[in-house]
């Protein structure tokens, strides 16, 4: 067991930096362990190979100041909400314990993003059924359930229900995001265009983020969906 405050899971690398690497970076500045499980290599993208895409990911590990990272390798394209992939996450989440679990979008462009948004919920419940038992490097896991799973949002512009403020970390994500240069946009590549390498996806990473925090009163802001209503013990933490 490596516990951690919050448990970063995208169906592909570079979801997690695209869709939340903004508070990530921030949680962590703030003293917060962060880890990322991709679920999948991204192997069927365009650009790029499994091997690229994992060199990638360490990079932009190292830039947000991650902790922890690992890779599921499930079937690009073909992520199901099954027994199988829905036991690799149990023990995942019982190895991390985290508090808070972020995912991908519950409605995107990219069929294994919904889906993975809906076999991390599960998985997130079955993982705190004690009658489900599971073993780590020979060591029974105990049950944990994370307090909350946030969804992050992609490429659909999906309503958030709350939006976190990344105004000084906004450099940091697009660095992050920057790091995975197979995939985004270079004049120079010789690689298929494709919709996420284009200047003007690029350049939407800004302006999507400016205009949530347009919105909401700051500079960049990234938002999320929530399964389940949230309380705030008070007031001080929301910006005015």
């Amino acid at each position: 067991m490596t516990k951690v405050d919050i448990l970063a899971i995208g169906a592909h690398p570079d979801d997690v930096e695209l869709g939340c690497g903004g508070t990530l970076a921030k949680m962590i500045a703030e003293g917060k362990t962060v880890a990322i499980v991709d679920l999948t290599q991204g192997e069927l993208g365009t650009r790029g190979t499994n091997f690229t895409r994992a060199e990638e990911a360490a990079k932009a590990s190292e830039i947000l100041g991650i902790s922890y990272r690992e890779n599921l390798r499930m079937k690009d394209g073909f992520i199901q909400n099954t027994e199988e992939y829905q036991m690799k996450l149990v023990k995942v989440i019982r190895k991390y314990q985290p508090e808070i679990v972020l995912a991908n979008a519950i409605d995107d462009r990219h069929p294994d993003h919904a889906k993975a948004s809906k076999l991390v919920s599960d998985a997130c419940f079955l993982a705190g059924l004690v009658k489900i038992e599971t073993t780590a490097e020979g060591e029974q896991q105990v049950a944990w359930r994370p307090k909350h799973i946030f969804n992050y949002i992609q490429w659909k512009p999906v309503p958030p229900q709350f939006v976190v403020d990344i105004s000084d970390f906004m450099d940091k994500k697009i660095e992050a995001c920057l790091a995975y240069k197979t995939q985004f946009y270079d004049p120079e590549s010789k690689e298929p265009m494709t919709p996420i390498a284009t200047k003007d996806f690029l350049e939407s990473l800004t302006y999507r983020a400016q205009d949530l925090g347009r919105l909401s009163g700051v500079v960049y802001a990234e938002g999320f969906t929530s399964e389940k209503l949230i309380a705030f013990k008070n007031f001080d933490g929301i910006v005015l």
